[in-house]
């Protein structure tokens, strides 16, 4: 198990640096760690928003010492996330932060016989680089200061499984994955802990703008998906690194996921994850069929929904 023998994480003090950080589960995981006595830095695009999240984060307030920034960056390039990290850095006299999660990223679901090459592209740039190059820039900043703390990345429960629709985004969730996996063993030379979160459908705005270019047959499969606000999101992510659990997932059904797709990934809790495992084997299988019948039935819609947009001509 993660973290076995270690003690509990405590951010009281502690500098975190969330990418992210202006809305949806950034900015509500900002808030917890403010909760907890924590320093936070965030960096965003829009400076409008970053604003406005600076004033929530400030209402979180335990001390008048903890430090407060936000900083307006790009982070889709190697160079942008090194200057946003070098920025976050500045004020702490050039010192990594303690912690720091990536949750900057974004979606747009659409049918992969309708994407471009560039719909392909920066659905990766979205989804995976986006994260890879902070969690890239943070790493090599902390091993050449000596610099033990935590790196947490955000893939999704579609990091462990994929359906219709989401051909641009599962594909970076999964490598995030395997970027974590491999970074929990490699940056064990230096003292730094590797996490990474699976959440489920988090109802923030991010999720108002992939729904516009998601797919009917998408939407009815995910029905049944009871979703999480972001406040519920960041608390499951919290939790799961206070935990020092390599792999955090945010609710029942991504924890059946998890569990049957662990490969070599440490356990969270030999007992729970075996019962995990055990419902997976039976109800997963069941799952599948259910999706696949579902989307065989739509594909005299989606024949016609192709013709009428001229996708055959």
């Amino acid at each position: 198990m993660f973290g076995l023998f270690s003690s509990k994480w405590n951010p009281d003090g502690q500098h975190c640096y969330i990418t992210g950080g202006s809305s949806g589960l950034g900015l509500s995981l900002a808030k917890i760690l403010a909760r907890k006595g924590a320093n936070i830095s965030i960096v965003a695009r829009s400076q409008k928003k970053l604003d406005a999240a600076l004033k929530e984060i400030e209402a979180e307030r335990q001390t008048p010492n903890q430090k407060f920034r936000v900083y307006s960056f790009a982070l889709d390039t190697a160079k942008a996330s090194t200057d946003a990290l070098e920025a976050v850095c500045e004020p702490y006299n050039g010192e990594t932060p303690d912690a720091t999660f990536t949750c900057a990223g974004a979606s747009r679901p659409m049918f992969f016989v309708e994407m471009t090459d560039e719909d392909l592209i920066k659905g990766m740039n979205d989804g995976y680089w986006i994260q890879a190059w902070t969690a890239w820039a943070v790493s090599k900043k902390m091993v050449r200061h000596g610099r033990k703390g935590k790196i947490t990345l955000v893939s999704s429960t579609l990091g462990f499984m994929s359906i219709i629709g989401y051909a641009s985004y599962s594909p970076a969730k999964h490598a995030l994955r395997a970027l974590a996996d491999s970074l929990h063993s490699e940056l064990i030379l230096y003292g730094i802990n590797v996490h990474i979160y699976f959440p489920p459908t988090m109802y923030t705005p991010g999720y108002e703008e992939e729904n516009k270019t998601k797919p009917k047959i998408t939407l009815k499969i995910e029905e049944t998906d009871a979703g999480a606000t972001p406040d519920q999101a960041a608390s499951a992510l919290f939790q799961g690194v206070v935990k020092g659990q390599a792999h955090i997932a945010g609710d029942l059904i991504t924890n059946l996921f998890r569990a049957s797709t662990r490969g070599a990934t440490p356990k969270n809790n030999f007992i729970v994850d075996g019962f995990y495992d055990l419902i997976a084997f039976f109800a997963t299988p069941v799952w599948r069929a259910s999706v696949d019948k579902a989307v065989a039935a739509h594909a005299t819609e989606h024949r016609q929904y192709l013709r009428d947009r001229g996708f055959y001509s």
